[in-house]
């Protein structure tokens, strides 16, 4: 039985451990910076930055397309109505 309580301590203990790493691992995933050159700031590439990309798109009437295969001129122009919005 002491095994078996030992066994079970130890579960626990690493559980406690990594569930911190887990939790932040998982709020953190899909999210990236993205360095503004033009600006010279950065942005957390997020779910809120897809929903300004997405819209500036709509407004621009332009197609979806992933912004790093945005040529040069299209992601500054993303940029300059991004810091307008």
């Amino acid at each position: 039985m002491p095994f078996m309580k030992n066994r079970l301590t130890s579960g626990l203990l690493a559980l406690a451990l990594l569930s911190p790493v887990m939790i932040s691992g998982c709020a953190a995933h899909g999210s990236y910076t993205v360095y503004d050159p033009y600006y010279r700031d950065n942005h957390v590439w997020d779910n809120n930055e897809v929903v300004y990309y997405q819209r500036w798109e709509t407004e621009t009437h332009r197609e979806h397309r992933d912004f790093k295969k945005r040529n040069a001129d299209e992601q500054k122009q993303y940029w300059d109505w991004r810091h307008k919005h």
